[in-house]
């Protein structure tokens, strides 16, 4: 693991030199290509040196990591040709690179709530430096509450369990079973605050729409997906507490999806539109891996990696409207197909990932989930088929409101994309069915 860190170390100094933006960005594009070819597919911690290794839960979001800020920098442009502190912006998305990575590679309890929390900070400079409207200040507020909020009890209970065990190495963990409930709530606290779980996902809408696109594409691909892997770890430990308490986080999620598929459908900014909506995979994504069931768990981490790609893909395109018609609204971005018609496609390729159709991963890992969730109790049925339709409908709502219906009078051009552009769509949509052929790799990991 060491090799990769120490190659994303040495990229520091190009964000300070002029006129190298591209430059960090095809280094990016290699390291994630070096680290594809470093895969190998075991069940256990490899790579491994003093505090650091890799499993395979690790490496898939690793390497998410990799790709989806090299294509943030292609997203970000804008930041580029105006100029606008490029090369604090640069230093920013690297620092938080290496948080992420040493967040997902790390073996120790203690390092991983370290860095965990520590890639919190470049998130808000993003939003507090390059965000939209005057408001950023206060989601950058939402942002860090929220988190540090329950943080702190989480930190208590890691060194309850360094006195109780003497270790805090995951795999060693693993063979410890407790049975506490104030410790149990401690730990899971902060990861059901991150996910975000219903009731406790305000920071997320808010921080999405102040984001720049950049913001919103690593909070969408990476930051969402920090919860369910401090989950998939921790509960290993906490067994018996989560036959017991388990019940209250389904439910809490399934409800959840279901009014927040309702709120979708009564959105008019895109960005809000899109946020809301991964807020609602999530929930399922927490649903099933609280089920504690194999298929639970996979389809978890399958549907975490597709999420990623989907919905950083579809924050992209509203951007690209948003940098054409200077508004975000869906009363003004309408239809679309007589402006920019090669985008067309993509909306339509993206909008049907986002409702998980076949061939992409999103489909592999919603078939999974609905499977370990009515197997944990039938009664759930009911909500998850509400789920799965309200789902389709925002996703139709937003792709057809958008792309059909009489454009708005003041636009009177049409615009193509730029080949960056599709460039970067096509590297958001194509590992999403390119992996579904590959997916062992997703299936077979526990």
């Amino acid at each position: 693991m060491l090799k990769i860190i120490m190659m994303i170390f040495f990229i520091f100094p190009l964000c300070f030199m002029k006129n190298l933006y591209w430059m960090v960005q095809n280094f990016l594009f290699v390291l994630s290509f070096i680290f594809i070819l470093m895969n190998m597919f075991s069940n256990y911690f490899q790579l491994i040196s003093y505090l650091f290794g890799c499993d395979m839960i690790s490496y898939g979001l690793i390497l998410l990591s990799l790709w989806i800020i090299s294509l943030m920098l292609m997203a970000s442009e804008s930041i580029f040709k105006l100029n606008n502190y490029v090369n604090l912006f640069l230093l920013n998305i690297i620092m938080l690179l290496i948080l992420l990575v040493l967040t997902f590679s790390s073996m120790n309890l203690f390092m991983f709530y370290l860095f965990f929390e520590s890639s919190l900070i470049p998130t808000l400079f993003l939003i507090l430096g390059w965000g939209y409207q005057p408001e950023r200040l206060q989601a950058g507020i939402y942002l860090l509450f929220y988190t540090l909020l329950v943080s702190l009890p989480m930190l208590v209970s890691i060194f309850y369990l360094y006195n109780k065990t003497g270790t805090m190495n995951f795999y060693l963990l693993m063979n410890y079973n407790f049975n506490l409930e104030m410790l149990y709530f401690s730990l899971i606290m902060a990861f059901l605050v991150k996910m975000p779980m219903f009731l406790t996902h305000l920071w997320l809408p808010k921080a999405h729409v102040e984001a720049p696109v950049s913001g919103s594409m690593i909070l969408a691909g990476i930051m969402l997906k920090l919860g369910g892997y401090g989950l998939l770890r921790i509960l290993s430990c906490l067994q018996f507490m989560s036959l017991k308490f388990n019940f209250i986080w389904i439910s809490i999620s399934l409800v959840g999806g279901l009014l927040i598929s309702l709120v979708c459908l009564r959105q008019t900014d895109l960005k809000a539109l899109i946020a809301y909506s991964s807020v609602v995979h999530m929930g399922i994504v927490l649903s099933g891996l609280m089920t504690l069931t194999y298929s639970g768990m996979s389809g978890s981490y399958t549907l975490m990696i597709a999420h990623g790609l989907c919905s950083s893909g579809l924050f992209c395109l509203a951007n690209i409207s948003y940098e054409r018609l200077g508004s975000r609204s869906l009363l003004i971005n309408k239809g679309l197909l007589n402006f920019m018609p090669f985008m067309t496609l993509w909306w339509f390729l993206l909008s049907s990932a986002n409702m998980a159709a076949p061939p992409t991963l999103n489909l592999l890992g919603e078939i999974n989930l609905i499977n370990s969730i009515i197997s944990w109790s039938w009664i759930s049925m009911f909500l998850i088929s509400l789920l799965s339709f309200f789902s389709s409908a925002y996703t139709l709502y937003l792709y057809s409101y958008s792309q059909h219906g009489k454009i708005f009078s003041s636009i009177y051009s049409f615009s193509g994309g730029s080949t960056r552009e599709f460039l970067l769509l096509f590297l958001h949509w194509f590992p999403l069915n390119l992996l579904i052929l590959k997916s062992d790799m997703c299936m077979l990991w526990l």
